[in-house]
């Protein structure tokens, strides 16, 4: 949900109480820089409340910064990111930030982005493409799995942890510029059903589409993927929906929850569910629950025949993941519940 001017500010602030800087105009001059560069800058001039005309280096460049900053000041700075927008982390300068202030600004952009109508329950593909398209008649088990976990990786929802680790160095740039956030806008607008009168065409709940408000520093097309990472962050719950393999449309959702003992000892969970209308199957939910005992499986069905055959099948489904490693505590088929 929060996109790299927002959440990266919020990081900042709890991990290393470096600000995120932001260009304002995203021009050729992100070119004269590379990931990682820091510099001595100088503030030369106030243009507009919070915009500065800022000397990085050899260029010129008009950036947001923070309230207190006054023309004349010397600030380090150094560049984190050139997509996309050019962004730089504020280091340690002669006018030190105020805490209470950064947190003041972004109250403020959280409190506008939560006045903003929910526009999905899930994180859709951004590329159209089936996750698997391979020519055999069954997916290769293993190399869908891959497929998910990179599907799910590149939703843009991780994308601040993902930037921490670049920096880091265990997350390269091409990994990194295939999430959301560095994507073209129109790209990310497909997906989320954004039109180009900045309306809302959500399918879930809404039968007219909202208007959009526009806010200040934020890019319009991320405002789904903001609102998604702060949902996620206040349930516990990812939701994806996508091309599995061609024509073949799939919903998965993932959280955590508690659960109870005979005894009374609570513990924690993590919960994978995924849902799928099959043409010969019909719609089937598979409800996976780990916890430090096993896995615990649910296979749900609407037709009698589909849950015949997943009770067949279940023994080697267990045979299957027991060669793998994973226990299996229990194994369920159950009537799918038409209401």
């Amino acid at each position: 949900m929060i996109p790299t001017d927002v959440l990266n500010s919020l990081k900042a602030l709890a991990l290393t109480q470096k600000p995120l800087i932001t260009a304002t105009s995203a021009t050729a001059a992100a070119s004269a820089f590379e990931p990682g560069q820091k510099f001595q800058a100088t503030v030369q001039a106030q243009l507009a409340p919070g915009i500065f005309k800022v000397q990085v280096g050899e260029q010129l460049l008009q950036l947001q910064l923070p309230g207190n900053i006054r023309t004349g000041d010397s600030i380090t700075l150094q560049v984190v990111s050139l997509l996309p927008r050019l962004t730089f982390t504020m280091a340690a300068s002669a006018n030190p930030l105020s805490t209470a202030d950064q947190l003041s600004a972004t109250s403020r952009l959280l409190s506008s982005l939560t006045q903003q109508p929910f526009e999905k329950s899930f994180v859709p593909a951004i590329n159209s493409t089936p996750l698997w398209t391979g020519t055999t008649d069954f997916p290769d088990t293993a190399a869908l799995a891959g497929k998910l976990h990179e599907a799910l990786s590149q939703s843009g929802l991780f994308y601040e942890s993902h930037q921490a680790q670049w920096l880091a160095g265990s997350r390269n740039t091409s990994q990194l510029m295939q999430e959301p956030q560095n994507q073209p806008a129109d790209k990310v607008k497909a997906a989320f059903g954004i039109n180009e009168n900045r309306q809302i065409a959500n399918t879930d709940s809404a039968v007219n589409p909202q208007p959009r408000i526009s806010i200040p520093g934020v890019p319009d097309h991320l405002h789904p993927l903001i609102q998604q990472q702060l949902n996620a962050l206040e349930t516990s719950q990812v939701q994806w929906q996508g091309q599995v393999w061609p024509n073949q449309q799939m919903n998965w959702e993932i959280h955590e929850e508690s659960s109870r003992s005979p005894g009374g000892e609570e513990s924690r969970q993590w919960v994978t569910q995924i849902n799928l209308n099959l043409p010969k199957l019909g719609e089937i939910t598979a409800t996976l629950r780990f916890n430090k005992s096993g896995l615990n499986l649910t296979l749900d069905a609407g037709a009698n025949a589909t849950r015949v055959k997943l009770g067949a099948a279940s023994s080697k489904l267990v045979a299957a993941l027991s060669e793998r490693g994973i226990n299996t505590t229990s194994t369920l088929v159950t009537k799918h519940d038409e209401s």
